[in-house]
């Protein structure tokens, strides 16, 4: 009689469309085109000048990135404020010395002529259940801004570097929060200031983390959105620490699982510190992954805008990423 009823009650159920679905499916459902061409055309848009770290305008972005975290669900990982604010010195402009955050470095500095950026990352998370440990998922949100001594366009939208990326990281950080379940780890969502003077942000970070010992993984985005090769619309650079060769496994079921459009090109790399700011955490040895779609000829260029996004790539990558992250976030080991 109760299996009878039982069957009843799953045919109702079926029928009526309320099936429950797992958390991962769900957030990975969340994560949809439509979204990440809002947030890249939003950030690529001239009115923003390119974003320079330590203008106005970033300051703007930084408001709009808390302002979704928000939305989402997810909380300030600093008490009661999603910024981390800093502060990055330099000597003055002739000397032509790079920006630097190192307390001791900020401390000679400041004994002559220099140059300060106030700056501030963006950090939210999702508590986990172990207390202890964290994973991190980041992009920076800078780019160059403007030079209005330029001929024609004077603005470096920044579509791909790195609008793109910072695009992924809201969305998986909207994927967390809808899944509805609560991580194994920590899960920290990072949006880095000052990259382009010298990955300041992300340094900062790592340098004043009373927990940087007990962070189990990072995930990095960096330009995502592009196709150096135009006949390879699929292609995607892959970087993961060499020791943990799972990471790679993790992207070959997830293609294969979930019908992704990507060919990855699987780079391990024994110590991956170059690059990005994927190297402020590799620096103290912590296991990395960064999607990167290559450089192309609108790198660094006035050109680079947001039309020029594959956004079928941007969203399957990000997809890809949200099952990374849950990796991270809920296998035992690793």
């Amino acid at each position: 009689m109760y299996k009878k009823i039982l069957g009843v009650c799953c045919f109702f159920a079926a029928s009526m469309g309320v099936w429950a679905q797992a958390p991962v499916e769900k957030g990975l459902q969340s994560i949809s085109r439509d979204k990440a061409e809002a947030i890249v055309e939003f950030l690529a848009d001239d009115n923003l000048l390119g974003r320079e770290a330590g203008q106005r305008e970033s300051r703007i972005v930084a408001r709009y990135l808390v302002s979704e975290l928000k939305e989402a669900g997810i909380r300030p990982l600093l008490g009661d404020t999603y910024y981390q604010p800093f502060e990055a010195c330099a000597v003055e402009r002739q000397q032509k010395g790079r920006f630097q955050v190192h307390p001791d470095s900020v401390a000679r500095l400041k004994q002559g002529t220099y140059r300060s950026l106030k700056l501030a990352n963006v950090l939210g998370w999702i508590p986990g259940e172990r207390a202890d440990e964290y994973v991190v998922i980041g992009a920076h949100f800078d780019h160059i801004g403007y030079d209005p001594t330029l001929a024609g366009d004077q603005i470096y939208n920044g579509a791909d570097d790195n609008a793109s990326g910072v695009s992924a990281a809201l969305q998986i950080a909207r994927a967390f929060a809808v899944s509805g379940k609560k991580p194994k780890r920590n899960v920290i969502f990072a949006f880095w200031d000052g990259e382009e003077k010298g990955l300041l942000g992300s340094k900062y970070f790592v340098q004043s983390c009373p927990f940087v010992n007990q962070i189990k993984g990072y995930l990095n985005f960096d330009m995502i959105g592009r196709n150096n090769k135009p006949q390879q619309p699929k292609h995607v650079v892959y970087f993961y620490t060499e020791s943990h060769p799972v990471f790679g496994q993790w992207l070959k079921d997830a293609i294969a699982r979930y019908d992704l459009k990507l060919e990855p090109d699987y780079r391990a790399w024994d110590r991956p510190i170059g690059g990005s700011d994927n190297g402020s955490f590799a620096l103290k040895d912590i296991p990395i992954i960064w999607y990167h779609t290559d450089a192309h000829p609108d790198y660094h260029q006035p050109t680079d805008h947001a039309d020029r996004i594959n956004w079928e790539k941007l969203t399957d990558i990000t997809r890809a990423a949200f099952l990374n992250m849950w990796n991270l976030a809920n296998e035992e080991t690793y």
